[in-house]
Parts: structure tokens; C-alpha cells; sequence
């Protein structure tokens, strides 16, 4: 951070090169979905936390009860995911599949429960390797 006084001394400097390097993360945990303010019967909006590995994930489904379809939700912007809801024909609880980049994939059954709420944590019981 600048000190006070510097900052147009600090912004003639010009451009600065900045490196980033990905690490893999190692939870001691398993993945936690907490709904996300705003979801309701008709939408449902979940961050992923406690993720193990490098983090990307390239697609995240949900599959309802009684059903053997996995519907792809859209990334709405870091960990957070969402998918509009039919709730007369697709009925908790929700499963919660995750395939990374590297084509692994994690599928925590019923993680959703029927009553669940916004802003909930809900704990699986799966997580990637680290």
C-alpha cells in the first residue's frame, strides 16, 4: 500500500509485472454447499467451499429425486452456480455432481435437503484428492 503523500510518485512509475502462481488447496474437510441469499422454490444458487485441488471447475450439476437426469447449472461468477427450478417436477433433495478441469468428478447424493433455505450451509461427504 502506499504511503500517504505517494501516490502520484507511485502511479508515474509506470506499469508493474505481477506473477500468480495456482496452488492446490488441501482441506482437512469435505466440500460445503451453502445456498446462496436470493434462492427460493424457483431458483437455486449454491457457493462451493472447501474444494480440494487447483479449484477450476468446469461443470456442476444437480440431479433432483426420482430422477436419473443431471441438469448442467451456470456459473454465475466465482464458486457460485445456479440453475432455475420447476419445483412441481423437480423435487428435493437435490444431489450435487462436480467435475473439474482435469476431468475428475465428485458426486455428493442428496446434499440439498427437502427443506432446505437460503443462506444454509449443507456438508457432503466427498471431496476431490488433494
Amino acid at each position: 500500500m502506499a504511503k500517504f503523500g505517494q501516490a502520484d510518485q507511485l502511479r508515474n512509475l509506470g506499469r508493474i509485472d505481477i506473477y500468480y502462481k495456482r496452488v492446490s488447496c488441501d482441506h482437512k474437510q469435505n466440500i460445503m454447499f451453502k445456498v446462496e441469499r436470493g434462492s427460493n422454490p424457483h431458483f437455486l444458487a449454491i457457493a462451493i467451499e472447501a474444494q480440494n485441488g487447483d479449484g477450476d471447475l468446469s461443470l456442476v450439476e444437480i440431479k433432483h429425486t426420482n430422477s436419473n437426469e443431471w441438469l448442467h447449472m451456470q456459473q454465475m461468477f466465482g464458486a457460485t452456480w445456479s440453475i432455475n427450478i420447476y419445483p412441481d417436477t423437480q423435487i428435493p433433495p437435490f444431489s450435487i455432481r462436480l467435475t473439474s478441469q482435469n476431468k475428475h468428478q465428485v458426486q455428493a447424493d442428496n446434499v440439498i435437503p427437502i427443506n432446505w433455505q437460503a443462506r444454509e450451509i449443507y456438508y457432503s461427504n466427498v471431496n476431490f484428492s488433494p
